[in-house]
């Protein structure tokens, strides 16, 4: 048994929807980000840096996992799926996995924080934010017009992309021309364990993966997947 620490945002989706496709058991502890439950000591004695996502793995000495990413490459190697093990392809999956981590989440989150939160608007940065945000996922259509999937096959590098990209009209970010990208973000969304795992947490309560729960889900989920 997993336990996820989470919230509804594109990193804990990260976590769930990473879970979800893995089909491992976990139960989930939601954290209100509006109490500010992340700064309490209880969840920073699991990740100091006070921010979900965090796994604690009950088969594994309760070992806490922090960072989505880094959750992302542990469920991954725990059950040898979703990132292969031949060197050249792990590495092409983690680059596009760090792309998201260094380029695609912390541009959109910034493009989100003017564009959406920041009480006075600045032009200025709004343009900066999304027209760097346009830049990456033109990255991803050029990688999208050779390959099915971000690395060779379907892989943790997708999930951690699409839980971002499929947000961008949050963040004010065209997608206009870019047929590949549509046609990968079609292809997710047609998932339902990612279907199922952008309901994560569902409405506070405490939930433990079956298959049953997963295509629950998966029904529920379709109108916001395909907002």
């Amino acid at each position: 048994m997993i336990d996820l620490h989470t919230a509804s945002t594109p990193n804990g989706h990260k976590a769930s929807c990473t879970l979800e496709e893995l089909g491992l058991a976990y139960t989930v502890h939601p954290i209100d980000l509006a109490k500010g439950e992340q700064k309490a000591d209880a969840f920073l004695a699991l990740n100091p840096n006070g921010r979900i996502p965090v796994i604690v793995d009950r088969d594994n000495d309760d070992c806490a996992v922090f960072e989505s990413g880094a959750i992302m490459v542990y469920l991954a190697e725990k059950t040898g799926r979703l990132l292969p093990t031949e060197r050249k392809a792990r590495a092409r999956v983690m680059a596009w996995l760090m792309f998201q981590m260094g380029g695609v989440g912390p541009m959109m989150g910034q493009a989100n924080v003017f564009f959406r939160y920041f009480p006075e608007k600045i032009p200025a940065a709004i343009e900066r934010y999304q027209k760097e945000c346009r830049r990456l996922f033109e990255v991803l259509d050029r990688r999208l017009a050779t390959s099915e999937w971000l690395g060779d096959d379907y892989s943790i590098a997708d999930i951690a992309n699409w839980c971002w990209v499929r947000t961008y009209k949050w963040s004010g970010v065209s997608r206009d021309g870019l047929e590949n990208l549509d046609r990968w973000l079609e292809a997710m969304k047609a998932r339902p364990a990612l279907r199922a795992g952008v309901v994560v947490p569902a409405a506070g309560a405490s939930l433990v993966n079956d298959d049953k729960r997963a295509q629950e889900f998966a029904d529920k989920a379709q109108g916001i997947v395909m907002r």
